[in-house]
């Protein structure tokens, strides 16, 4: 099914102002990626070419169907293009200039590249990294993941009874519970918890709003300046990608709290943050806040991944910061977008992945209920953000991007999707029998070659007082 009309246009085709790209393609991919240079306004002629692989080989080749399903059986295909995305997105930014090294052109293997690096497999109704479950309600499923002490701390409050010390006891008083009755209460809370069911109306990748001037045309040709204040996945991903394509990347962490990526594997850190900068500011400190806003005033994009309030409690308002600064591309990730009331709202990779509807989707096309891939919904955003920020760069900046995960997962699983069940199911099979075929319906996912290691936590503070001043 085609995102409607009304979602497309939720995102501010205006922002390319109908400039023209070519695309060289044919398939599931090559129709995605024109459908999101579309979207921002950009007027796109395809031009027939290789064919893309099936978003079955896609899916199968990438590792995810290694990652999906339950441990000892058959992995699951999933009925949604997820992985052809992917790579569409990847032809997206190549069409629009952004071409990336050879090592970063496979989208879709990219969803996989942190289970094949921590050597993680299929685990069913248990996410790949162990943080999140798909619990069984009295009317339906939902998802939660207790990677934060703290979240396990409020479950007592959250379902107002006490001994939910594992998560088998959990389960049972689950069973007993209306989903979305806890869902909106966990939300409310400040737990990462999401229904399992498919998004009732079509939505768009991303929402942009203008809050600035364009930058003057000429920008001295200097390659772009980024600035990353985001932790994890899906937003230094963004910024690595951007780094690829020859920007400028200064990543920013607190101090006292570093990006918790750090503590984790460190191949992946590497993967995602080499050839960074990386500076460490107290944000405690009215010093390193006047730091930080002249960072801002020396980017040309910002990415960030907090949800709105925790910026303005540093006295950082991003509308303001945009109209304050011609030019500056402000990249903002979220679990659910910017709005009250679903900016409050917490989702990691997993659960935000479910909330797009992929593990509804699964069991709806007969291959039971699973998480998708590892963390799904991280990768895939990030890579839809760097897409965002060199074509909001291009157009000259001056626009805020918001990219919510559930919704960048939502587009996703219902691209070209089927519009009646049987159909869904003779998707599902007709990928699997194409990736048996071809012999990688059991490929596991292939790491990535680290090159570089990242800098760090503060070890180009020095630099940054030295080109700031600070």
């Amino acid at each position: 099914m085609q995102p409607s009309r009304a979602a497309i246009a939720e995102t501010a085709p205006a922002l390319l102002d109908g400039r023209g790209f070519t695309l060289v393609g044919a398939g599931c991919a090559s129709r995605y990626a024109a459908s999101l240079l579309s979207s921002l306004g950009g007027m796109v002629r395809v031009r027939e070419g290789p064919p893309d692989i099936s978003p079955g080989m896609a899916w199968a080749r990438s590792g995810l169907m290694w990652l999906t399903g339950t441990a000892g059986l058959p992995g699951c295909m999933s009925p949604a293009p997820v992985a052809a995305c992917a790579d569409g997105v990847l032809q997206a930014l190549d069409a629009a200039g952004g071409v990336l090294p050879a090592a970063w052109r496979q989208g879709g293997a990219m969803l996989a590249h942190r289970a094949a690096l921590l050597g993680l497999g299929r685990r069913g109704r248990t996410s790949a990294g162990g943080a999140c479950r798909l619990l069984q309600t009295a009317d339906g499923m939902l998802a939660l993941s207790l990677a934060r002490a703290e979240d396990r701390a409020l479950l007592p409050a959250w379902l107002e009874q006490d001994g939910l010390d594992d998560w088998e006891a959990l389960a049972a008083v689950l069973r007993t519970r209306q989903a979305h009755a806890v869902v909106e209460r966990g939300r409310m809370m400040g737990l990462p918890v999401a229904d399992a069911v498919l998004p009732a109306v079509a939505v768009p990748w991303c929402r942009v709003r203008r809050h600035g001037e364009r930058a003057p045309e000429a920008r001295g040709g200097r390659a772009p300046r980024v600035l990353d204040l985001s932790s994890l996945w899906a937003g230094p991903l963004c910024g690595q990608l951007l780094h690829q394509l020859g920007a400028q990347v200064v990543k920013v962490e607190s101090t006292r709290r570093p990006d918790g990526a750090r503590a984790g594997n460190a191949a992946f850190f590497d993967l995602v943050n080499a050839g960074k900068q990386c500076v460490a500011l107290d944000f405690g400190s009215a010093a390193d806040i006047a730091c930080l806003r002249r960072l801002v005033e020396w980017a040309d994009i910002v990415i960030e991944a907090s949800r709105p309030r925790a910026l303005a409690h540093l006295g950082l308002e991003a509308e303001a910061l945009i109209a304050a600064r011609p030019g500056l591309s402000w990249i903002s990730i979220t679990g659910y977008g910017r709005d009250e009331p679903a900016a409050n709202w917490v989702a990691f990779g997993d659960d935000a992945g479910v909330a797009g509807g992929l593990s509804a989707l699964l069991a709806h096309a007969g291959e039971g209920w699973a998480f998708c891939g590892d963390a799904i919904a991280d990768p895939l955003t990030g890579l839809h953000a760097a897409l965002a920020a060199w074509c909001a760069h291009a157009a000259g900046g001056g626009v805020m991007i918001s990219l919510a995960m559930r919704d960048v997962v939502a587009h996703c699983a219902d691209w070209e999707r089927p519009s009646d069940g049987d159909a869904l199911r003779e998707q599902a099979a007709r990928w699997r029998r194409q990736a048996r075929h071809a012999g990688v319906e059991d490929c596991r996912p292939v790491p990535p070659a680290i090159v570089r290691r990242a800098r760090a936590h503060g070890a180009d503070n020095a630099a940054l007082a030295k080109l700031l001043g600070c």
